[in-house]
């Protein structure tokens, strides 16, 4: 009896492993290559199409290999690049990819670390291409994402020449700068361009503002002067009307006229009250003093 059970025991764990080494699980995030002694026979899961589940495979012939089916991420090292006007810059990239082809991608890079050396060389070599064809100022700022673009394609390009079987999807710069022994010098030349250009400003400033004083000066002289001509003219105009009354008034009342004309002459010489005259007693600038205004 109990050699009985211990066959059936037996038989029971056989059967346990042959179902192991049979059936397998790929989930809908990955991808499966059956391997037969070495050489791929096919995939499971595809890109493209819905194979995620249960799936068997021949029992100890067989093997699988399981590659993620998501877009993937990699960082590259440092890379010290020369940009075409030999300045030195100090890179930090990466690369997103996806495996297109894992038939392709297990032949070429068997597993992800040879894989992650391959796309990293293969990063590096197209960003000195590409970064060393520009000048330093272009990666840094202003033609980046056009460089970028250009890098991706290139990195594409050679990815499908070396038969790798991923698709690139984007290539990025994460970071771009001097090393460190060249920093201080270019801040010092930057330092030196901006006050340049600050005391340029302010040399434009100066001038503009002596240019707007100069015209309001001569605005306010133009101004002055036709006020002035204008006041001349009214006053010349008044003294005409005044002149023209008075002689009126004179030829109205002749002794009104030169008594009103010695008061006039007596408030000017007498007004200071610090005025001497040496007049004789009958002179005619007193009548009016001796007299009253019925002198004449």
């Amino acid at each position: 009896m109990n050699r009985r059970l211990l066959l059936w025991a037996i038989l029971a764990v056989g059967v346990l492993i042959v179902v192991f080494n049979t059936l397998f699980v790929v989930d809908q995030r990955e991808q499966a290559i059956v391997v037969r002694f070495g050489e791929p026979v096919r995939v499971i899961n595809a890109p493209g199409r819905n194979e995620a589940g249960l799936n068997i495979k021949q029992p100890f012939v067989e093997d699988v290999v399981k590659l993620d089916r998501r877009n993937l991420g990699q960082e590259a090292d440092q890379e010290e690049i020369i940009a075409a006007d030999q300045q030195r810059l100090v890179v930090d990239a990466f690369i997103r990819y996806r495996i297109s082809d894992p038939l392709q991608y297990y032949r070429t890079l068997r597993d992800d670390r040879i894989a992650a050396d391959r796309i990293e060389r293969l990063l590096n070599s197209s960003l000195r291409q590409v970064l060393g064809s520009v000048n330093s100022n272009d990666i840094i700022s202003s033609r980046r994402d056009e460089l970028m673009r250009q890098a991706k394609l290139d990195v594409a390009r050679r990815s499908a020449e070396s038969r790798l079987g991923i698709q690139v999807i984007d290539v990025r710069i994460k970071r771009a700068d001097l090393p460190a022994a060249n920093q201080a010098a270019v801040f010092r030349r930057m330092q030196t361009s901006r006050q340049q250009q600050a005391a340029q400003i302010r040399a434009v400033g100066e001038q503009q503002k002596r240019e707007i004083i100069a015209s309001a000066d001569k605005e306010v002289a133009i101004t002055l002067a036709t006020a002035r001509e204008e006041a001349g003219a009214t006053r010349g105009q008044g003294d005409a009307q005044r002149t023209r009354i008075f002689a009126q008034a004179y030829g109205r009342d002749p002794g009104f006229a030169a008594f009103y004309r010695s008061m006039q002459a007596y408030d000017q010489a007498l007004a200071q009250g610090d005025t001497t005259l040496v007049l004789s007693p009958d002179s005619d600038f007193f009548k009016y003093f001796q007299r009253g205004p019925g002198s004449h």
